[in-house]
């Protein structure tokens, strides 16, 4: 299989074009599967995980090398994201200035409250951390990989739904969610709106805490500090919350969307 096949057919009947879409959508899918955690995967793997043949599988994969998209593992039969993906994720990081700019508030946030800063993007369907500034003077420091897709329960999930601009994102992101977890997301969606931020508290006494940023088209990103003190005040107007929603509101007066960050800093 060359690159071509994994590329949608224009040009073809419907019939191709169907089935060459279908080949792009688990080109996708086979690359969704690797993160922090999941550096390398094999064709036993996939076929497990997207239920395909065992053969099918290690075809997508060969087809996915040709194309640049995977490489081959060091393991033998194990297969690694490949220097196209690589390429790609640069070029889509470099589109995002927010990434550029926000080290610099990152640090000086996690050393002004000595807690882990991050700033989060929002990807296909949730938000992934992409930016982690950890207190290294901390004894016990609470932290999340680059690249990590944040859980549907995280504070930066909810500051996200609460104001992106796609009215499907809710839906998409809740499909599949029991009642009662559904309703627990709409709560925390309701109060991030009504109060500019998020707070989720989380087993073992963890804690989230994270606000928007803006640009001039909207929510850009959120920064967040993770902790882990059950005695830490997050309330209102708490050095903690204000020292965050500073930062947010500097970045988003940086990124041209100084208006809307101010006025969600204003908030109570």
């Amino acid at each position: 299989m060359n690159y071509a096949y994994v590329m949608v057919n224009t040009e073809g009947n419907a019939e191709t074009s169907g089935y060459d879409i279908q080949a792009v959508s688990r080109a996708a899918q086979i690359c969704a599967l690797f993160g922090p955690n999941t550096v390398e995967v094999t064709p036993a793997e996939v076929a497990a995980k997207l239920n395909l043949n065992r053969t099918t599988a290690y075809r997508y994969c060969v087809a996915l090398v040709a194309a640049g998209m995977l490489e081959r593992s060091p393991r033998r039969g194990a297969f690694v994201l490949g220097g196209l993906m690589l390429q790609l994720g640069i070029h889509a990081l470099s589109r995002r200035p927010v990434v550029q700019i926000a080290p610099p508030y990152l640090a000086e946030l996690s050393g002004a409250v000595r807690m882990t800063a991050v700033l989060s993007l929002w990807a296909v369907d949730g938000p992934v951390a992409t930016l982690v500034e950890e207190d290294s003077n901390q004894t016990i420091i609470v932290t999340v990989r680059p690249g990590s897709l944040l859980e549907i329960t995280a504070a930066q999930t909810h500051v996200f739904l609460a104001y992106l601009k796609d009215p499907h994102a809710v839906g998409t992101t809740a499909a599949g969610l029991p009642a009662a977890q559904r309703s627990e997301l709409d709560a925390a969606i309701y109060n991030a709106r009504r109060h500019g931020y998020s707070i989720a508290h989380h087993s073992g006494g963890l804690f989230g805490i994270a606000v928007p940023v803006f640009d001039e088209y909207g929510i850009a990103a959120t920064v967040a500090l993770l902790g882990a003190d059950p005695a830490a005040d997050l309330s209102p107007g708490s050095p903690i919350l204000t020292q965050l929603r500073g930062t947010a509101a500097a970045l988003s007066e940086e990124l041209g969307g100084g208006q809307k960050g101010q006025q969600i800093a204003d908030l109570r």
